[in-house]
């Protein structure tokens, strides 16, 4: 498994929380990630007060990353955005543990 880990700086709060909603409904009214981003799993980390997110998203295979690495290079967040992108880093999934009883994604 593939992370593809992004950094954004500079938003306010407001923006922060429209983007991550707007992102949230999106994924929702499509049952899962955009066109074109085979991602199996997508975290948003927010700090709020700092200005700053983390979206990270997981890919099964690397052909999965390279095709959804594209596809997310291409576009940008919804709304005011998420400050200025800082950073594209890709991760291979060396570990991955979940409680006992866990269940899937909250929204």
């Amino acid at each position: 498994m593939f992370a593809r880990v992004v950094r954004f700086e500079g938003a306010d709060r407001e923006s922060l929380e429209r983007t991550t909603d707007e992102i949230r409904q999106q994924g929702q009214e499509r049952g899962g990630p955009p066109p074109g981003v085979p991602s199996k799993r997508l975290l948003i980390l927010n700090d709020t007060a700092g200005g700053k997110s983390l979206a990270i998203s997981m890919f099964e295979t690397e052909a999965d990353y390279e095709e959804g690495d594209r596809t997310l290079n291409e576009m940008s967040p919804p709304g005011d955005g998420m400050g200025q992108r800082v950073a594209v880093d890709k991760y291979e999934v060396a570990i991955e543990f979940a409680a006992e009883g866990a269940g899937g994604p909250s929204a």
